[in-house]
Order: C-alpha cells, then sequence, then structure tokens
C-alpha cells in the first residue's frame, strides 16, 4: 500500500529530485520520480546513481523500455507521413511489450504475439506493419540516439524478420455491373470519393488529402487538374492527376462544401476511405473482397482495355517514368484528357464494352 505523503515527506521527495538535478555524474539530470510516494521516490535515486555509475565507470547501459523509446521516436517522427499509422500500431503493441527492454526485444519474444495474430486471421502484411515499427525503434536506438554519457541506447538492433506475403489479396478490376452495386451502397461522400478514384487511379490519401490549393486551372484547354505535391504521394514524386469528362463534373459538384478539402464528411476531412461505411457497403453489394486501392487497378484495367499507351497509363497512374511528369504542353495534356475521357461513357450514356476475366477462385 503506498505511503501517505506528509509535508516532510513532500520536502523529502523534492530534496531528492533536485540532488537529481544538480549531482548525478556532476550534470543536470531533469527526470521525475514518477511517484509521489517517499520510498518509491528513494527507489528512483538510487536506481537512477547506479545506473549513471555503471555507465559512467563501466560503459553500461542503462535500462530501456520499449514504451520510453517509443515515446522518443513518436516524439522525433511527427514529419513521418505515416506517424498517424505507427501511432496506432503502437497502440496494439504497447499493452503487451510496453515494459520490455529494448536490449531483450528480438524474434523469440515477438513470434507468440506473431502467431496469435495470424491465429486471429491478420494478413501477413498487417502483422508486417507492426514488426516494421519496432523495428524502425529498435535501429534508432542502436544507430541515432545517443544518451549525455555518448553512449547509444541499444549496442546492436536484432534482425527482425518479416513475414513473406504469401497471402497478399490479388487485384480485382470491376466491371460495369459490379460497380454500379458497390457504388448504389455507398454512403454520398464515400461514393463521390469512389467515383474519383475509378476515374483518376488516385490511391486513398491522396484522395482524401486533396485540397483546392493543389487545383490549376487551364482556361484556355477549357479544363483544370490537380497537382499534388510530392510529400502526400506515395512514390515520393509530385502526382499529375487529369479530370476527364465524368469527374470534372464531380469536382465541379464539390466545389463551397469545403473552404480547403475536395472531399470532406460533416465539414471535417475524411482520415481514409477503407472504414466501417466502406466495408458494410461492399457487404451488402456482395463484393466482400473489394479494396479502396481496386479502384485504381480499375482504372488501370480500363485504359488498358481502351489502348491507351504504356507510357499515357503511367502518366495517369502516377507511375513512376523516366519524364519529368510536371512539364507538360498543352498537346500532350489534351493527350492525357483524351485518353482518360475514353473511360467514360458517350454522350448517349453508352459505357465501353469491357471484358474481364475471372479465375475460379473468385
Amino acid at each position: 500500500m503506498p505511503h501517505l505523503v506528509s509535508f516532510y515527506d513532500y520536502l523529502h521527495i523534492q530534496l531528492i529530485i533536485r540532488w537529481c538535478q544538480n549531482h548525478i555524474g556532476g550534470k543536470r539530470v531533469c527526470k521525475s520520480t514518477g511517484t509521489g510516494d517517499l520510498i518509491e521516490a528513494e527507489k528512483f535515486l538510487i536506481r537512477l546513481m547506479e545506473e549513471t555509475r555503471q555507465a559512467q565507470i563501466y560503459g553500461v547501459r542503462p535500462k530501456r523500455t520499449l514504451e520510453e523509446a517509443a515515446e522518443r521516436y513518436v516524439a522525433e517522427k511527427q514529419y513521418k507521413k505515416s506517424i498517424d499509422s505507427d501511432i496506432s500500431r503502437l497502440n496494439v503493441l504497447l499493452p503487451i511489450f510496453g515494459d520490455k527492454y529494448i536490449d531483450e526485444l528480438h524474434m523469440g519474444v515477438l513470434e507468440p504475439w506473431v502467431k496469435k495474430r495470424q491465429k486471429d486471421g491478420r494478413k501477413a502484411n498487417t502483422i508486417n506493419h507492426g514488426l516494421k515499427v519496432i523495428r524502425q525503434i529498435l535501429n534508432c536506438a542502436a544507430d541515432e540516439w545517443v544518451d549525455e554519457n555518448g553512449l547509444s541506447w541499444l549496442l546492436k538492433a536484432p534482425k527482425i524478420k518479416l513475414l513473406p506475403l504469401d497471402d497478399v489479396a490479388e487485384p480485382y478490376p470491376l466491371d460495369w455491373e459490379e460497380q454500379d452495386r458497390l457504388f448504389d451502397e455507398l454512403a454520398p461522400h464515400l461514393h463521390d470519393m469512389a467515383s474519383f478514384a475509378v476515374n483518376t487511379g488516385c490511391r486513398d490519401q491522396e484522395i482524401c488529402n486533396l485540397r483546392w490549393e493543389w487545383e490549376q486551372t487551364f482556361p484556355h484547354l477549357n479544363t483544370s487538374v490537380f497537382i499534388i505535391p510530392k510529400g502526400r504521394v506515395k512514390n515520393k514524386r509530385p502526382r499529375l492527376v487529369v479530370l476527364n469528362r465524368d469527374v470534372s463534373q464531380l469536382v465541379e459538384s464539390r466545389r463551397g462544401i469545403h473552404d480547403d478539402y475536395v472531399f470532406s464528411y460533416q465539414g471535417k476531412p475524411i482520415k481514409r476511405m477503407y472504414n466501417s461505411g466502406w466495408m458494410n457497403a461492399r457487404k451488402r453489394a456482395g463484393l466482400l473482397r473489394v479494396r479502396v486501392h481496386d479502384l485504381k487497378h480499375t482504372y488501370g484495367s480500363r485504359l488498358r482495355s481502351m489502348g491507351v499507351r504504356f507510357e499515357d497509363m503511367q502518366d495517369l497512374l502516377g507511375h513512376k517514368s523516366r519524364k519529368i511528369t510536371m512539364h507538360y504542353s498543352g498537346l500532350e495534356l489534351t493527350n492525357l484528357i483524351r485518353a482518360s475521357d475514353t473511360v467514360c461513357a458517350d454522350e448517349n450514356g453508352n459505357r465501353p464494352e469491357l471484358v474481364i476475366l475471372r479465375l475460379s477462385e473468385y
């Protein structure tokens, strides 16, 4: 049972803190005791003194937990585009491994967690995301983080082996009937986002983060495009988004709904398309395997079916190519728009004929 803190105990704890700040190893050490209990505070002081002595005299690294390392990682990596995803993974990992010391973490310790996740039906790629976050933290502890005694947090990072991606789902481009079934079940904001995806080949996060300030208009061509900054694109290169007939009308219908974002819901930007609304809609449509990324595959498949040149397909899908993708003449841009228009219905509402072959496993 914790000792009740009297006024004199409180003063004693403050003296311990001040002593820590001014005397340990002759250096200022700003650390909280993490407790209001006198005995626990004294234990903290003794441990801190011994760790400092071991580090200074013998070069012994202080013990640090994964939770401590994760706190530093999150604080220092705020610039990462995927930091929110990393935090989400850590929220799953820390209740299990948070109190483990980083010098004791290796695949042998992680293996039971991996097997449980597999048993729970998690895909290899999902499990790998968690392993990657731990690997990144341990690499930082070994290669980047140095304490006041000149010692890295970790002598050497262990090898964290990722799972083979044997269970990755194959692309599933939609035919027109499947698209109608799915889109009819989507909420209006998701319907618009899905329509944008299937007519531009943009990824989930490119659509969620799409801003009006990225739009560039070309009055002489009677069109506009979006140029997504490289920091928001997976391949780290600016992404040209060409608007065909269908998506141009869609963009016009979104104007004035939100000042900053093209797509929003109840006045707020949307974090991800692949959410409960998407999963419930595809269940009702009988298309349980369809992912948001399959809309990009659908666009690519339709461009290919319509005989669009490979180089133009690369530009329209935002793939890397040798060409400097932000330098286009008016003719080149017009050709890209025409190529993208081939996947749209004509003025009579007739859609291009598509033939999609399904393997028996589908």
